[in-house]
């Protein structure tokens, strides 16, 4: 209370009047611009919410088509090596097929050269059988035969085969 007892009341009128007539002038001139820049401030403010929420929409679109390419490349990525995999197994199974055929025609020539040298084998030993038998019938032609010396050529003719 001792503050307004140090002001006169004509003071106090005086400070109404001024601050009345100071806000009449501010409405006047000045209220109008404040206005205006508080509203320019306003738009500016939600023009850039616009903008960031605009960028923020093209952020999310961009992430979705980067995730859409990235999993479009996983997916190409599992064809290629199902592919490769594939091919992998189809050449596998090429070259065993060529070596079970290599391994057949080996094995047929292998049979059919021991049937050749089967062949040769068996004519060889018709001819030292035909060679022996020639052999002891001469000798049993020029000597006059018994049965001990029968026996004796005959054992001596299988002992001759199973060198031979």
């Amino acid at each position: 209370m001792d503050l307004l007892k140090q002001f006169s009341t004509s003071e106090i009128f005086a400070q109404i009047v001024g601050f009345l007539l100071l806000l009449f002038l501010l409405r006047a001139f000045a209220w109008k611009k404040l206005l205006k820049l508080l509203d320019d401030r306003r738009e500016r403010i939600a023009s850039e919410f616009k903008k960031i929420e605009a960028t923020q929409a093209e952020i999310a679109k961009l992430r979705a088509e980067y995730d859409k390419k990235l999993s479009d490349i996983d997916e190409t990525s599992r064809t290629k090596i199902q592919e490769a995999m594939a091919r992998a197994k189809q050449l596998a199974e090429e070259v065993r097929e060529s070596s079970q055929h290599q391994a057949r025609k080996i094995l047929e020539k292998a049979e059919e050269s021991i049937g050749i040298e089967l062949a040769k084998a068996k004519e060889e030993l018709k001819n030292k059988v035909i060679d022996l038998t020639i052999n002891t019938t001469e000798k049993i032609i020029k000597e006059k035969l018994t049965e001990e010396k029968d026996r004796k050529l005959v054992s001596e003719f299988i002992e001759e085969i199973d060198k031979a």
